[in-house]
């Protein structure tokens, strides 16, 4: 078995690459469950989120696996084999381990630290768990990755200031007017995002903010949740009017088609009406057209950098220290990896070893007659079984402490020939150690 990672994230693909390949999670299951029909495959998470698409998977073969994955995603976002290819990212064997946890702990979030993706990893653990993609080897991982960015969390203070994509969002509006406190702010949405965009507002002093939903029920549901803000609600119905009457508009929505480009913005705007809009959603909901207004700034989720380039040090500090945590938990997970490689070679030894005694033995106690006693029977038996179990001890502890898998394998291998044991019931002998690189 094999691990590896194909994936798309910020850092290697544009925002409108990016939403024609992302996997809702009405579609996870069957993306997961056509994943799994494929001979290479043995297991498959995938992690979609507004900065990433990242399936994981244990495989037989893992070149020929890369292949078919990325050729799913080519047929899934209707883009040529090459054009898509550029922008993946691949990762094979530890490098996928260390990965996940840097992920998990926001080490490789748009803003360092993020603690949101925590949440939406745990999510993807459980809903993988539940569409069968996730099994023996994968729940490790994800099981290791999750505890490490908890103690990440617990033990440095990476996640101090704007850790989110919502904070950030918010932090750049401060940037780009002169008092935000004072501006009519619209969110359109009402779901995890809208509620940390409301926060951060809240706590910047903003005090007029309507919610736009796709029904007005909705919308009031989520206003409930701060009762004393005395938020605004309307209807997707009213969002063009509502956007009219705003400085600022966050849309943070799942609508995989638009809701707000330029035909719509001309007919309610007055000519030369200034608006900012922060669309934080992928697929974006804000049409690259709107770019095409002078009066009207829009910045999407890469545009974000700007601020995350602030307190850059003090949070690149706070990533080293992160990492020694990481490292700790990538060798327990080693450790276990490792463990498994010797499951099958012990039994096989013993196995072996138990075979022998228990002919040895019948062929003594035919020996010595029916008249040998019952007791005197055990006191062999004791005897024989502790001899072996003694014998078998310190290969056994040799083989389970062995420093690397090379060294692993080399004592695997030396115990096959050495008892002639059948290469075969050694389960993972096709796992190769590749070095990780940043």
């Amino acid at each position: 078995m094999n691990l590896a990672v194909v994936g798309l994230s910020y850092k290697t693909t544009p925002v409108e690459i990016r939403e024609k390949l992302s996997i809702s999670e009405a579609k996870r299951e069957q993306a997961i469950a056509h994943l799994c029909t494929y001979p290479h495959i043995e297991e498959v998470a995938i992690l979609n989120t507004c900065n990433r698409l990242e399936i994981y998977m244990v495989v037989l073969e893992t070149d020929q696996a890369i292949r078919e994955v990325t050729e799913f995603l080519a047929q899934q976002g209707q883009l040529p084999f090459h054009q898509l290819y550029q922008h993946l990212f691949i990762l094979r064997q530890q490098d996928v381990l260390r990965h996940l946890m840097q992920v998990a702990s926001g080490l490789d979030s748009l803003v360092l630290g993020e603690g949101q993706i925590l949440a939406q990893v745990k999510h993807t653990y459980k809903l993988c768990q539940q569409y069968n993609g996730i099994k023996c080897i994968l729940n490790q991982l994800f099981k290791h990755a999750i505890t490490a960015a908890k103690r990440v969390r617990n033990e440095t203070k990476i996640g101090t200031g704007a850790v989110s994509i919502s904070s950030a969002a918010v932090e750049l509006a401060q940037l780009k007017v002169a008092n935000l406190s004072t501006c009519q702010v619209t969110i359109v949405g009402a779901g995890k995002m809208a509620r940390r965009l409301v926060q951060h507002l809240l706590a910047k002093g903003v005090k007029q903010i309507s919610i736009v939903n796709r029904s007005l029920e909705g919308a009031k549901v989520f206003a409930n949740q701060f009762s004393d803000a005395n938020l605004s609600c309307y209807s997707l119905a009213e969002m063009m009017s509502v956007i009219a009457k705003s400085h600022i508009v966050f849309t943070s929505t799942a609508a995989t088609e638009t809701l707000v480009n330029r035909a719509k913005l001309a007919t309610v705007l007055a000519p030369n009406q200034p608006l900012m809009l922060f669309d934080i959603s992928v697929p974006r909901n804000v049409d690259a057209d709107v770019n095409q207004l002078d009066h009207i700034q829009v910045f999407n989720v890469d545009d974000l950098q700007t601020v995350v380039t602030q307190n850059q040090d003090y949070r690149q500090q706070m990533a080293i220290e992160a990492q020694r945590l990481i490292e700790a938990e990538v060798e327990a997970f080693s450790a276990w990896w490792r463990s498994r490689e010797t499951v099958s070679t012990i039994s096989c030894l013993r196995k072996k070893a138990e075979t022998i005694r228990e002919q040895e033995l019948e062929k003594a106690l035919s020996r010595l007659g029916s008249e040998f006693g019952k007791k005197h029977q055990e006191v062999i038996e004791a005897l024989t079984r502790g001899i072996v179990n003694k014998l078998l001890h310190e290969p056994m502890v040799q083989l389970r402490t062995q420093p690397d898998l090379e060294a692993q394998r080399l004592a695997i291998s030396t115990l096959q020939v050495l008892f002639n044991l059948e290469p075969g019931n050694s389960n993972y002998t096709s796992v190769t150690k590749v070095p990780y690189s940043q």
